[in-house]
């Protein structure tokens, strides 16, 4: 018997490792007959795991999902991967979710082996989030986006705008992204029939979904680059490009997604797309990155560089330059009788 149950979560690790397999290939790694693959495949379905299996020449067995959770098999760095989400996802912006997290991983923790517990406490020890406190999201509300996006249904939700005003709307949602910060909807706004994106927290889904749709491309082809491109350029005084003379690869490396949008020009230089309310402060970020650069827009930033350059030639100067002669003394004030008053 003990014998079986170890050729179980033999032949289950395999299944879970690729997806599709022949019978004599799972007998000759087991070590087996294929009568015996097939009688431990009928074993695995009792204990709850959907395996489909092909008859013919290309026939063989694969891992489907079925109508319940059966017990997962990971390896080491799996479950270390696992603990570590479920540990950020438990301090996340998902409402709702931090609970359910702890939960997960409560049980997680209790069956792995001490060497994956010590690893998971020394990384969880030497880490520390410095994530800003976005707006949390309701988890169904995630899930419900997710699921019209993924079967191209349209979508009607509530919606609360940035300047307070309360809308319906109707779209054809593409993508979720994430920026680290807000979790945010890119959709084809039928109604305006143009691109739009939502702020997830502000979303209530009026349900069921509408009827399915033909999906759309995305502006510019990148869903994640559209809604960055528009989150740095809200409610910013000013826009920026930045032309940065380096390869694209040697800048991503330097800045974070949330600075704005990186593309490349060719393979010795990369443009930056950004906004601020602060031409100083991006002029002190673009010298951090220690790059040579040059200002495309806007015009202040150019004029504000111009200045900024004679300051500092003035300033690494090595003699100071000569101060300016005093003032001429006062010419007489003109007398009462010639009808001027003084100025006081």
């Amino acid at each position: 018997m003990l014998e079986t149950s170890v050729r179980l979560l033999r032949l289950l690790s395999l299944l879970l490792a690729r997806r599709d397999w022949s019978g004599a290939d799972l007998a000759q790694r087991l070590g087996v007959t294929t009568r015996t693959v097939r009688n431990d495949v009928e074993r695995l379905r009792i204990l709850g795991y959907q395996v489909d299996s092909t008859t013919g020449t290309a026939g063989g067995y694969r891992l489907g999902a079925g109508t319940a959770l059966p017990p997962l098999l990971l390896d080491d760095e799996e479950a270390v991967a696992v603990a570590l989400g479920l540990r950020a996802a438990a301090a996340g912006t998902v409402t709702g979710i931090e609970e359910t997290s702890v939960r997960a991983l409560t049980k997680l923790e209790q069956t792995l082996p001490s060497r994956l517990r010590h690893r998971v406490d020394a990384l969880r020890a030497a880490t520390v989030s410095a994530a800003g406190g976005g707006p949390t999201v309701d988890a169904h509300t995630l899930i419900t986006i997710a699921g019209a996006a993924r079967n191209h249904e349209t979508l009607r939700f509530d919606y609360l705008g940035h300047d307070g005003q309360a809308s319906i709307r109707r779209v054809e949602p593409h993508r979720l992204v994430y920026t680290g910060h807000r979790w945010y909807l890119l959709a084809w706004d039928t109604d305006r029939g143009d691109w739009r994106t939502f702020r997830a927290d502000r979303i209530r889904p009026r349900l069921p979904a509408g009827p399915r749709f033909t999906p759309r491309e995305p502006p510019g082809g990148d869903a994640a680059a559209h809604v960055r491109r528009g989150v740095t350029a809200l409610s910013r005084t000013y826009r920026a490009r930045i032309r940065l003379h380096a390869p694209a690869a040697t800048v991503a490396d330097r800045i974070t997604p949330s600075s704005g949008v990186l593309t490349e020009i060719d393979e010795h230089t990369s443009r930056l797309e950004t906004s601020t309310d602060s031409l100083l402060d991006l002029v002190t970020y673009l010298t951090k990155l220690d790059l040579p650069f040059t200002a495309e827009d806007p015009p202040e930033l150019r004029a504000l560089l111009h200045s900024l350059s004679t300051r500092y030639a003035t300033a690494a100067s090595p003699t100071p330059p000569a101060s300016p002669a005093p003032p001429s003394p006062p010419a007489s004030s003109p007398s009462v009788d010639q009808g001027h008053t003084a100025v006081r």
